[in-house]
């Protein structure tokens, strides 16, 4: 039930900032691969023509110097996903520049030779590749592969229009497929009836781990299980001679695990160096990808029980990568800053001296939310940085602090966007937040202020900050109210079954404390927001008139149709504690429409019509019954759009619309 992920959006902010302040370009680095010698960063760099892969040396970053990697010379086309061969000789990389007229923008994987600088294509293959993995001994490299993809394996894509046998037909597998190097014919390694989310390859190439569950693939991820299978056969000579796919075994099952990990998602599985142990990430989960909760391991033949190595952790690791056999490296979301601590497993604590703190930013460095790209052994990692006052880069760093690799936008304008981390207590819980302050602010006059809530719940709004609303002049909150990562998982947990109430407790009291800091209009407030956010908007258009105008996004108005009309019910249980057949009366307590008479403040609705994740009948609802309760509203339905919006005429339009609604009611007093 999240919008975009967090770092997804930073760019945005730099881009709408710009567009009102200079002509000049943004450069988008993007995923990031590290040599194993720690000498070499590979990295991606968007544009509006398409990507290229840059290759720099840590130290002598001359951008001069750097080499750029192209198959036949193209650079028109798409570059992605760079991963190093164990032994750093070989760059494996995406790229849709195949040169196939019959299969345009159909992605293979390409391979680079450091030794001569050669690019030749391994794979010849029809779908969607995520996630390409070398094994460790370097004979081969695995992926997630869909087969004669229609559209990406997830729920945030817009779904396909509804035919044929509803659950049966059309269902699309991501399954885990390996590629020999030296004899590219390649063959699935998972079950035909298993959707497989993230994998990792054991450390000795005979094993890998993965989470999977039955298909539809978008929906079940919240009852996956962690598993592990066979990569190849004793008497095999290398992953894919006389392949069979080996039978898989049950290491975790969440939903009959006992103990605090019963119920919750697990993400990110990653074996300990000498392949015993299986670590991941267990939690309260919104949206696979969007990954955060607490530290597990678990042995990797199944026997033990899971152990929670950062019990009682102050803030939410969503990625973590094992330095030894007893000690993890973490990144760490604590109230939006981001922290990379070391954590001693046997011991389960911090490792003193060992946290980097890298302050008020987002990173990213691969295809998993918040990855860095680590050496082998690890003496360094780089990653894309940026935050409302960084333009995205590519930076190193070691265990004495971190440096700037790259610098693309040196040229650009510095942001003038003001962002304030801000902190209130509400109900025994230290709430975060940011505000963002009007452009060229005025602290003698009153301002405006729209609280925009992120989705979710499980997820959390960055140190992004909202140029596009303080540059028409307004302040505005962004709340991590209780629900949100950033600080625990007994935080997260904090809205199981009260969804609307005390999260939005809190966010009052956060629009109480921005009161008492700078001068606000308290009759000119506006609150938004998209995915969960647009359920909160909803919801608190029938327990609040705190606000004179309300744009909700890709909303839930009653989450009991909602239960029969989406394509990811799973997730529901774990938040509600059972299904609405079995309890709709907790349901019913957190829907709008049951207290639709309360409502008086104008709304704005917007949606995809193929949303599955919260799909336009909501909105619908949401429209028809303010309607019939005389409440001002407008709703707009964006064709072929699915819950995160793709055509950037909609995206343009939405923002647009957005604005007018909370000019017109909520107009400068005279």
């Amino acid at each position: 039930m999240r919008f975009f992920a967090r770092l997804a959006a930073v760019p945005v902010v730099f881009a709408s900032i710009l567009a009102a302040q200079s002509p000049a370009r943004l450069h988008y680095p993007g995923g990031v691969a590290l040599s194993p010698d720690g000498a070499t960063v590979a990295w991606t760099l968007r544009s509006a023509e398409g990507s290229t892969l840059h290759l720099t040396n840590v130290a002598d970053p001359d951008p001069a110097k750097e080499t750029i990697v192209a198959v036949n010379g193209a650079t028109n086309c798409s570059y992605g996903d760079p991963v190093w061969s164990p032994d750093g000789a070989t760059l494996a990389f995406i790229s849709t520049c195949t040169g196939e007229k019959d299969k345009p923008g159909q992605e293979q994987i390409f391979l680079w030779s450091k030794a001569d600088g050669s690019v030749k294509q391994l794979t010849h293959v029809t779908g969607n590749i995520e996630q390409p993995a070398w094994s460790p001994d370097g004979k081969a490299i695995a992926f997630l592969f869909v087969e004669n993809a229609t559209r990406s394996a997830g729920a945030l894509d817009a779904m396909p229009p509804w035919d044929g046998v509803i659950g049966e037909d059309h269902v699309e597998i991501q399954k885990v497929y390996c590629v020999d190097i030296d004899n590219p014919s390649g063959t699935f390694l998972t079950p035909d009836n298993f959707h497989v989310y993230e994998f990792a390859w054991a450390p000795d190439t005979k094993s890998i781990a993965y989470i999977a569950a039955k298909p539809p693939g978008e929906n079940n991820w919240w009852v996956a299980k962690l598993y592990v299978q066979p990569a190849i056969r004793s008497e095999d000579s290398g992953p894919l001679a006389k392949h069979t796919i080996g039978i898989p075994r049950v290491v975790l099952d969440p939903t009959t695990v006992s103990g605090p990990l019963h119920g919750l998602q697990i993400a990110v599985p990653r074996y300990s160096p000498d392949g015993k142990r299986i670590a991941f990430i267990g939690g309260l989960m919104s949206d696979q990808g969007s990954t955060g909760g607490d530290i597990w391991v678990v042995n990797a033949d199944g026997k033990s029980a899971p152990t929670d190595i950062t019990p009682n952790i102050d803030g939410t690791p969503s990625y973590f990568i094992w330095i030894n056999d007893n000690r993890i490296g973490i990144v760490e979301d604590r109230r939006g800053r981001i922290l990379l601590p070391d954590y001693n497993v046997a011991k389960r604590a911090y490792i003193d001296g060992s946290v980097i703190d890298l302050g008020e930013v987002s990173v990213s460095g691969g295809p998993i939310k918040d990855a860095i790209a680590v050496s082998n052994p690890l003496t360094n990692f780089a990653f894309v940085q940026s935050s409302y006052k960084l333009a995205p880069e590519v930076w190193v760093g070691t265990e004495n602090g971190v440096k700037q690799l790259t610098h693309l936008n040196d040229g650009l304008p510095k942001s003038t966007l003001k962002v304030e981390s801000i902190e209130w207590k509400n109900e025994g819980f230290d709430v975060q937040g940011w505000l963002t302050y009007p452009k060229d602010y005025d602290p003698a006059k009153k301002y405006p202020m729209i609280v925009e809530v992120h989705g979710g719940p499980s997820a959390s709004a960055g140190p992004r900050g909202s140029a596009q609303w303080a540059s028409l002049g307004y302040f505005v909150l962004q709340p991590n109210p209780r629900g949100s990562f950033g600080q625990g998982e007994k935080f997260v947990q904090a809205n199981r079954k009260d969804f609307g109430y005390g999260d939005l407790r809190d966010i009052l009291a956060g629009v109480d404390a921005v009161e008492k800091k700078v001068s606000i209009d308290d009759h000119r407030l506006g609150l938004t927001g998209w995915s969960y956010g647009g359920f909160m908007s909803m919801f608190a258009e029938t327990q609040t008139n705190r606000f004179a105008a309300i744009v909700a996004g890709a909303g839930i108005s009653d989450w009991k149709s909602y239960y029969g009309e989406n394509s990811i019910d799973q997730w529901m249980i774990p938040f509600f504690g059972a299904s609405v057949y079995d309890d709709p009366a907790v349901y019913a307590k957190s829907s709008a429409i049951e207290f639709i008479k309360n409502a008086k403040t104008p709304m704005l609705i917007i949606v995809g019509d193929r949303d599955g994740e919260c799909p336009a009948p909501q909105s619908f609802e949401m429209w028809h019954a303010l309607k019939a309760e005389g409440v001002k509203t407008q709703l707009v339905i964006y064709p072929n759009e699915g819950h995160g919006f793709r055509d950037p005429a909609h995206v343009k339009d939405r923002a647009e619309r957005s604005a007018k609604w909370f000019a017109e009611y909520m107009p400068e007093s005279k």
